[in-house]
């Protein structure tokens, strides 16, 4: 089996057998970072996935993961809105939702009993079958089931495990201008999937105190991708829920662009009671009121993105 330290995301391969409980305390040899590790309920050996066509090294920026360690920062809110954003350019969207939560699944009012792990099961025909057209023209959803957390307790840690996602993509990748990728706040199988299938991931940070750590945080991860599974891959950072009444959102907001200036987006969504509101309807912010501050924003990073 193979662990990873969540705090410089070294990767250790153990013998299972010679580990007694479910779960475990580890040290990490490189930064001597404690954390608790778990022993996979049952690791399958990945043969389904086809490496030839997975392991391929061309870079398509049209395959964008929505990711950061992070929680709280509007990730699912970016995914919704920004897939919505560019189906409303005349694209034919794909949304992913790659987290166990099911929260982009939830926000579109989409209540499914199949996910992805039931097509890798056997339990359904092909990724197709899946995939749901919403109610926006243009905009279709991979949904999130409870089952989606059995794909992380069969696969991960198994040989090849980064390729799942991106294997499955290349049946229907041609069938989408855009395919968008929600992840959750963790490493595991589905972050790391997201990653390795990707062309782009937008990292979404708030400006608070911890902000640029959480962006240091996934960039140490993209550079593991990026030297594993994926060395095309590309970052850039969104500032969302920016207050620009507040001098604290502002100064951080500088220190961000300081930091990460050549990535990060011309573009930042502002705090916008609509969102609340809209998630409150299941709707995406520009479909709840067209005249809201973070909709018209996320039509503007819809531009960003085609330029």
């Amino acid at each position: 089996m193979i662990i990873v330290c969540p705090n410089c995301y070294t990767r250790y391969k153990l013998d299972r057998k010679s580990i007694p409980g479910p779960q475990f305390q580890a040290r990490c040899g490189r930064c001597s970072h404690i954390f608790t590790a778990y022993k996979p309920v049952q690791v399958e050996q990945i043969s389904f996935v086809d490496l030839e066509l997975a392991k391929q090294k061309k870079a398509d920026n049209t395959i964008i993961a929505i990711s950061n360690q992070k929680g709280g920062v509007a990730k699912t809110t970016t995914c919704l809105n920004l897939g919505l954003s560019l189906s409303l350019h005349d694209k034919k969207v794909l949304l992913v939702d790659f987290d166990v939560q099911a929260n982009l699944t939830i926000s579109l009012g989409v209540t499914p009993n199949k996910s992805l792990f039931d097509l890798i099961a056997g339990k359904a025909g092909d990724l197709a079958q899946l995939i749901k057209p919403t109610r926006y023209e243009g905009l279709f959803l991979l949904p999130s089931s409870k089952s989606l957390v059995l794909l992380n307790k069969k696969f991960f840690g198994a040989a090849n495990f980064e390729y799942i996602l991106k294997d499955r993509l290349v049946a229907i990748r041609d069938q989408f201008d855009y395919i968008l990728i929600d992840t959750p706040p963790s490493i595991e199988l589905f972050t790391l999937n997201a990653l390795t299938a990707a062309g782009l991931v937008v990292i979404p940070t708030q400006c608070d105190y911890l902000s640029t750590h959480g962006i240091d945080q996934i960039l140490k991860l993209i550079e593991l991708v990026r030297s594993k599974t994926n060395p095309v891959l590309q970052a850039r950072v969104l500032i969302t829920m920016f207050d620009s009444q507040s001098t604290a959102s502002r100064l951080i907001s500088k220190k961000i662009k300081r930091l990460y200036g050549e990535i990060t987006f011309e573009t930042l969504i502002e705090m916008d009671d609509r969102v609340r509101e809209a998630q409150i309807m299941s709707m995406p912010v520009i479909h709840y009121n067209k005249q809201s501050t973070a909709g018209r924003q996320y039509l503007k990073l819809a531009k960003e993105i085609f330029a």
